[in-house]
């Protein structure tokens, strides 16, 4: 970790004749914050200090805990750039992660002490993307109520494909036959613990070719991540008469799946490699799970979509979720001064 955390930084706020207590994290409350997380009701092994600090070179660390009296009650998985806090680039979402229960109350002191420790810290901003809702347990709806309590602006919005593991399987008909073609193929699917044959063979150049980008996850990484999370992190590939032609990545919260990365060779429409795996993944191996997340098919930022992809996703009988990206000015812990009467 950053030099810059071994100095403990800490400020206690009154709100309500309640004290809370918000802390900047230190490597001495990995044990504490791993705990919390486990416990929260919309966090996820990302927010594991181990899956954080992967790359703890690349972002100055600036994650809080918020204390009601002595109890943790929040944390704020983050990092620093000039006066304004993230959560989280390195992270697919962020935010506040709370406990299973807390009172409304509760919330709204806490996030006015964090705000006002912020901008007594010279951070005039917080920047928040936020937890998409299906991964919560329950509903969790405290973030849009005090975003627009705080004046916050949308800097953007990204839109999610989400499938309902609870409901029918709704495929469609080119779905339906992709299926039945990669059968017809004899494709063989394996799940595999070596990332490099999928890395190397598919995913980068699958991304230099297509979108003139590289994986966010080296294959280092990737493969320590995976020795870290092994329940977390699975990886499978699809074989052609022994020839890699498919694979992907999931990442499985234990509720959500997402297949992080997914890459197939040239020839996979005419396979049907990637909806063979995809039938597999969906009927076998996560349907025990709530949803199956596809990810977006946003571009620029969120303002254009790539209507291929997104397509592809709605033959499954996906459905929407947005998911928003937040400024609160920090100076704005005030506003949330009145709200309970």
């Amino acid at each position: 970790m950053n030099g810059s955390n071994k100095k403990i930084v800490s400020e206690s706020i009154a709100y309500s004749s309640i004290l809370f207590t918000v802390k900047k994290y230190q490597n001495s409350d990995c044990t504490l914050w791993d705990a919390f997380i486990a416990q929260s009701r919309n966090g996820t092994f990302l927010f594991q200090r181990k899956f954080m600090e992967y790359h703890h070179d690349r972002f100055l660390d600036y994650s809080l805990l918020v204390y009601k009296n002595d109890d943790l009650i929040a944390v704020v998985p983050a990092h620093q750039i000039n006066d304004s806090l993230y959560s989280h680039w390195g992270l697919t979402y962020g935010g506040l992660v709370l406990p299973l229960r807390i009172h409304i109350s509760d919330v709204l002191g806490l996030f006015a002490a964090v705000l006002r420790f912020l901008q007594q810290h010279a951070i005039t901003a917080l920047h928040i993307k936020e937890i998409p809702g299906f991964y919560a347990m329950g509903y969790s709806g405290e973030l849009a109520y005090l975003m627009q309590l705080c004046q916050a602006k949308i800097t953007r919005v990204d839109l999610l494909s989400s499938l309902d593991l609870h409901l029918p399987l709704q495929l469609s008909k080119s779905r339906k036959e992709s299926i039945r073609r990669g059968q017809k193929k004899g494709l063989i699917i394996r799940e595999e613990a070596d990332f490099t044959s999928f890395w190397n063979t598919l995913l980068i150049p699958n991304l230099e070719k297509r979108h003139q980008t590289q994986p966010v996850h080296t294959l280092e990484e990737i493969t320590y991540l995976y020795s870290q999370f092994p329940k977390n992190i699975r990886h499978f590939n699809v074989y052609l008469e022994g020839q890699l032609v498919a694979g992907t990545t999931v990442f499985d919260t234990g509720r959500v799946a997402h297949p992080q990365y997914v890459a197939g060779d040239d020839q996979r429409s005419e396979t049907g490699a990637l909806d063979y795996l995809y039938d597999y993944l969906i009927t076998e191996v996560y349907r025990d799970c709530r949803v199956f997340d596809f990810g977006i098919s946003n571009e620029n930022q969120g303002k254009n979509i790539n209507a291929g992809l997104q397509f592809w996703k709605e033959s499954y009988g996906t459905q929407p979720v947005a998911q928003h990206f937040y400024q609160v000015d920090t100076a704005h812990f005030s506003l949330l001064d009145s709200v309970l009467v």
